[in-house]
């Protein structure tokens, strides 16, 4: 959705190009709607949860991407809807600035149709992504209608994936499924398992959580149960026996 542009700059003289500092602020224009932004939040934190353990892999969203050759920040410069870049380390960052990242660009790209972007993203960008960063793997999703397309880099060109029985495409980046579930754009584990947002395991936890206590309920109600019927069998026999014993006064021992 960036508006940022492949700005065209007259060729300087060595001597004219000037060296920016690493820390490069994104330059990224509001995100189109609540639904954009609820998208870019889905994936950004079920990534993250489900690689909670890892530490060589940075994804985030709406951030823009400095490629200059001549690492100048008002020339060639992108901001994907969301991305993943593996082999790198995970730490925040202002911008992804590829000549301070060992010329790292995304693994993966996602973009999130809108009106007003969409044929940037299914065609400029998409032609960037391939030639230029090299991505691997180019997936667009609109919120709106659904449609759902990704691509992967193939002998240098874009190959279309073709999805599997749930409609859903395989990322050999991530080693996930990317698919529709709700009307959102989620993952799935490669055994087809959704992978939750935060809320979603917070929930899921609450209700082990209460599950758990029903349980330990209903076992301390039947221990309790268990115990009553213990003391009425002890106390039914404590009478049988007083019975007997003056049955015995009275009639002397029980006949064999």
């Amino acid at each position: 959705m960036s508006l940022a542009k492949d700005l065209e700059t007259p060729e300087l003289e060595p001597e004219d190009v000037i060296f920016p500092p690493g820390d490069l602020w994104s330059d990224e224009p509001p995100l189109e709607s609540e639904l954009h932004l609820r998208q870019l939040l889905l994936l950004i934190e079920c990534l993250e949860l489900w690689w909670k353990d890892r530490q060589d892999f940075y994804a985030f969203g709406n951030l823009t991407i400095y490629y200059s050759p001549r690492q100048l920040k008002s020339e060639q410069f992108r901001g994907p809807d969301f991305f993943v870049v593996l082999g790198t380390e995970r730490k925040p960052r202002k911008s992804w600035v590829v000549w301070q990242e060992d010329g790292k660009y995304p693994n993966v790209i996602v973009e999130v149709l809108s009106d007003t972007t969409a044929k940037t993203d299914r065609g400029l960008k998409k032609q960037i992504y391939q030639d230029t960063f090299r991505t691997p793997e180019y997936f667009w999703f609109d919120p709106k209608t659904f449609e759902f397309k990704g691509f992967q880099l193939v002998g240098g060109q874009y190959q279309e994936l073709q999805p599997n029985p749930q409609s859903w495409l395989w990322s050999q980046q991530l080693e996930l499924y990317l698919g529709i579930s709700e009307e959102k754009l989620r993952f799935f584990t490669p055994d087809g398992q959704l992978i939750p947002t935060p809320q979603e395991v917070a929930i899921a936890e609450q209700q082990q959580r209460e599950l758990a206590q029903q349980q330990a309920q209903a076992a301390q109600q039947q221990a309790q149960a268990a115990q009553q019927q213990a003391q009425a069998a002890q106390q039914q026999a404590i009478e049988l026996e007083s019975m007997l014993a003056r049955y015995r006064e009275r009639f002397g021992e029980l006949p064999d």
